[in-house]
């Protein structure tokens, strides 16, 4: 009995030092200041798709013609749709 009794004390004592460690982990990560926020998100995609239309742009000016001229000949047949 004695063998069961010392069992359930030391595991009583680690669920509470557990416990204790995650409620001090649980408190630090709620009374953190910092973090990334929507206004960061949104201005890294908006670089994202300048620097992305630069570069497509960039391929443009260098090739000097179309880079997908079946694209262009099916946006010319949609908007020419004689019906």
């Amino acid at each position: 009995m004695r063998k069961i009794n010392d069992t359930m004390n030391r595991l009583a004592v680690a669920a509470y030092v557990k416990g204790g460690r995650m409620r001090k982990k649980l408190a630090d990560v709620l009374t953190r200041k910092e973090g990334e926020g929507f206004v960061d998100t949104a201005l890294k995609i908006l670089i994202s798709v300048v620097v992305g239309a630069l570069l497509l742009a960039g391929l443009y000016a260098l090739f000097k013609d179309t880079i997908l001229p079946t694209l262009t000949q099916r946006i010319q047949n949609l908007f020419n749709y004689q019906g």
